[in-house]
């Protein structure tokens, strides 16, 4: 599968006594900008005396890696309830390292890896840890990982077997971190600029090509320029991606599928010869944003907040919610009150969403396993409560009494609180929230929430995104074979759909494409593997 790409991140390290530098600004916060997380560091409060802890354990220092959403930054540890919390109910100094997901982001866990692992990282390749496994660089974690260890994790969000199913090169290398049970993969448009033109919501991908036109050549906003394109994303200078529509019209579920026995990546699919055609018809004909191959995420979306594109994916529950003060609604509406973001497909019942298995895992080096175990066992206690109710509430809904009250199994946020305490605060909440994901899941303690900022728009939009059909989760872990260059693969393939779009300016070429990435580079030897992977899990015959 392509990466999603993502914005790059400003590496931000919490410290238990004192400030650390960012990036070399001497600890400084510099103005925000758009496309990096917003840089803060500060001092976590003291730790409380090891008889406050269970057993009276000893004292150690973690750290931990892990990812975090842009425009989040951990405030100063006297406003950091969830450090606060650990470490006093663990009696650790934590020391919590992290940055946006992307190439950065892995660059820096290789280097680590060569020097000073963390003593935990939540991974983000796409390989899921098969490499370090491979390399000998990952613990087995057979006496750590366990439903004795780790009640709540496995009580709350995985199974053993599950566990067990998720595993690579024949060890318990990996934990899959607490998943989705589905994503909210859809394409918004500003239906202002709908009503402006005259026209409806396309339902269809005829409708939808026609409103690209509009958006491009009918000056939707009214400000007499041609300064507007129809749909936009980002190729990070590297790929096509799978956000843009062509490939659900083709049929081409994201990201793989199960056809006639077999697994099915659109990617390699002989259908990809029209995504081609249609995509680089489009980029020729101007009607999508010249710069989506450069952009680099979010810029397509901060375009699409600043009035310049009318048509983009979001991924996330709120990206468009009114309530959601960093969403795309919210952002666009202070630009222009007018503005209106609605959810909605082209392609009919096709699904844009998939439902989710799991995916990243957390792993543990060998080296700090081996070494200090003891801190391998502690790591797995916090993630465990991070796992529980209690370490869910205070990392979802901040401080019980505070930020929100709880009524039985009702949760009322009070908006103005948790505005003050964690929103103004970086919405730190958000890189707390990596290992049981920044979507709010209450379902999973049996819990309903009463959010006071959801407007009836709010409402009407989680039930369209309720509503829409799910691809299903193909139900195993897939890994490439041995030896297999899965990294030289995908950029090989992702260049040649470069080469097809700028360059032939079609598709016409890619029967020739495909033959040599299943042959010279062995896809065919990949999706042979990944075959016998569902096989063994008996999900195919």
């Amino acid at each position: 599968m392509m990466a999603q790409h993502w914005k790059k991140g400003v590496v931000l390290t919490v410290a238990a006594s004192m400030m650390l530098s960012a990036c070399g600004n001497g600890g400084k916060k510099e103005p925000s900008a758009s496309s990096s997380p917003s840089a803060g560091s500060g001092s976590p409060a003291a730790s409380a005396p090891a008889s406050a802890t269970p057993k009276a354990k000893e004292k150690i220092t973690l750290n931990w890696f892990v990812p975090a959403s842009a425009n989040t930054s951990l405030p100063d540890a006297s406003k950091d309830f969830v450090l606060q919390a650990i470490q006093q109910k663990f009696n650790v100094d934590l020391k919590l390292t992290y940055m946006a997901t992307g190439t950065d982001y892995i660059t820096k866990i290789n280097a680590l890896l060569a020097s000073t692992p963390p003593d935990m990282w939540v991974d983000q390749n796409g390989d899921g840890g098969n490499k370090y496994a491979l390399d000998g660089l990952l613990a087995d974690l057979t006496n750590f990982v366990s439903p004795a260890t780790m009640p709540n994790y496995f009580k709350n969000w995985t199974t053993d077997d599950e566990v067990k199913r998720y595993q690579i090169q024949n060890g318990f290398f990996r934990a899959p971190i607490p998943y989705m049970k589905r994503t909210y993969r859809i394409y918004y448009i500003r239906k202002d600029w709908l009503d402006t033109l005259g026209m409806k919501i396309p339902t269809t991908y005829d409708e939808y090509y026609n409103v690209l036109k509009a958006f491009t050549e009918k000056d939707p906003d009214g400000n007499g320029k041609a300064d507007t394109y129809g749909f936009s994303t980002a190729g990070a200078g590297a790929n096509l991606g799978y956000e843009w529509p062509e490939w659900a019209n083709q049929k081409l579920l994201f990201p793989t599928f199960i056809e006639n026995n077999s697994i099915v990546d659109g990617t390699m699919s002989p259908k990809m010869e029209t995504v081609l055609d249609q995509v680089a018809k489009l980029t020729a004909d101007k009607l999508v944003d010249p710069d989506w191959y450069l952009n680099k995420s979010p810029q397509h979306i901060e375009k699409a907040i600043q009035g310049k594109v009318g048509v983009v994916m979001g991924t996330t529950k709120d990206f468009a919610l009114d309530s959601n003060a960093q969403g795309l609604q919210f952002r666009t509406k202070q630009i222009n009150p007018k503005a209106e973001w609605q959810p909605f497909t082209m392609v009919g019942d096709t699904p844009l969403s998939n439902k989710l298995g799991p995916s990243y895992p957390f792993l543990i080096a060998k080296s700090v396993a081996e070494k200090d175990p003891e801190k391998v066992r502690r790591t797995v206690e916090i993630l465990d409560w991070l796992a529980g109710e209690e370490g869910y509430m205070l990392t979802h809904f901040g401080q019980e009494g505070k930020d929100y009250t709880r009524d039985g199994k009702t949760i009322t946020i009070n908006a103005d609180n948790f505005n003050n305490d964690v929103v103004k605060q970086g919405n730190f909440l958000k890189i707390w929230s990596f290992f049981t994901q920044e979507t709010v899941q209450p379902q999973v303690f049996g819990l309903s929430v009463i959010d006071p900022k959801e407007t009836d728009r709010d409402r009407t939009i989680i039930k369209f995104l309720d509503e829409q059909p799910a691809n299903n989760y193909i139900g195993t872990s897939l890994t490439p074979p041995q030896g297999f260059d899965l990294a030289g693969f995908r950029k090989r393939q992702n260049e040649l759909f470069s080469k097809a779009i700028f360059e032939d300016k079609s598709g016409k070429n890619w029967p020739a494409y495909r033959e040599e990435l299943l042959t010279k580079y062995k896809a065919s030897d990949l999706f042979a593997k990944y075959n016998e992977d569902l096989k063994k899990a008996g999900i195919i015959k």
